[in-house]
């Protein structure tokens, strides 16, 4: 696989203490909570988790990608949801993988074309095109 050169024009900054039992913050002060494990993996579940802050990302660079092509294609996307489920569980190679969900409402748009803008959305998305070919994401609109 070929790793693309991206010209940069932003770079995040986050430091993790104590795993995922511990804190995030941002080196500029916008983030900073406290994370545990879910209680489903045995944790607390008092704080954030690194799969919900995954979703959180995953899901507002997905809109920001709809609303790239919408534009493009002179469609209103006002009202328009991304929701993202981001699943963790034992991979079958062993340890730990990853697996999302995206579901998509565009109310003011055939379901057609919600389904041709979703896709379009997934080509131009930072996360889709980070995780393509290396987990499993589901596309639905709803």
């Amino acid at each position: 696989m070929t790793i693309q050169k991206i010209d940069t024009l932003y770079t995040a900054v986050a430091t993790a203490e104590n795993g995922r039992d511990g804190r995030v913050s941002s080196d500029d002060g916008q983030l900073d909570v406290v994370v545990n494990p879910p209680k489903s993996m045995g944790g607390s579940g008092a704080g954030t988790n690194p799969e919900q802050l995954f979703a959180a990302g995953y899901s507002a660079c997905f809109q920001g990608a709809l609303g790239v092509v919408a534009r493009k294609e002179k469609a209103d996307i006002s009202g328009s949801t991304v929701t993202a489920r981001v699943s963790i569980g034992k991979s079958e190679a062993g340890g730990f993988g990853l697996e999302v969900e995206l579901e998509v409402s565009i109310p003011n748009v055939d379901a057609a074309t919600a389904k041709d803008l979703l896709e379009k959305a997934h080509q131009v998305c930072p996360y889709s095109n980070a995780t393509r070919g290396n987990i499993k994401v589901e596309l639905s609109v709803v």
